[in-house]
């Protein structure tokens, strides 16, 4: 299955900058198969796992995060760019490659001891995945695992969110 996955999964050469391989999940998700395959896979992974939370990452994160909550019959939070949540947030800031950006989760969107699954479309330098973990330890919730579509693994993401259980359903090499 994961190879099906794989093939669905389109690549964009020197996008957005020269010398970078993008990994464009849009061709898997509009693909019925492979959307279903994910989510699927991803449902079998997390079905005994008793999940209370599923967090999706903006923006692909909530496609594949929302659906899984549902067949997981848990509840879903968004974790979002600054400004675009409504009621009170604790915020985390992460270093990007010119700059930093920050992401921001509601203060009520998790119970402490929760059990939470963190979903996200890519894992690479292991920024955005290390301020929402940072974010749900703040609000004390307890995380599974956090998984993803793919992973890069060259750019050493793992390396940022050591100490907690990663899965990635496929793996490209290089940038």
């Amino acid at each position: 299955m994961t190879e099906s996955i794989k093939s669905k999964i389109r690549t964009i050469p020197h996008w957005p900058k020269k010398n970078i391989m993008f990994r464009d999940i849009t061709t898997l998700l509009k693909s019925p198969e492979g959307l279903r395959e994910t989510v699927d896979l991803l449902h079998k992974r997390y079905a005994d796992k008793k999940i209370d939370t599923v967090i999706g990452i903006e923006a692909r994160g909530f496609i594949l995060g929302a659906p899984l909550a549902y067949l997981l019959g848990c509840g879903f939070v968004p974790v979002r760019k600054p400004g675009k949540l409504p009621a009170e947030c604790e915020s985390e800031e992460y270093s990007l490659e010119y700059g930093k950006d920050k992401v921001e989760i509601h203060k009520d969107a998790i119970n402490k001891a929760d059990r939470v699954l963190i979903v996200d479309d890519l894992l690479a330098t292991g920024g955005t995945i290390s301020a929402t973990r940072n974010l749900v330890k703040k609000l004390e919730g307890e995380i599974v695992e956090c998984a993803f579509v793919i992973e890069l693994p060259d750019l050493n993401g793992r390396d940022k969110i050591k100490g907690e259980n990663i899965f990635s359903i496929v793996k490209f090499g290089g940038k």
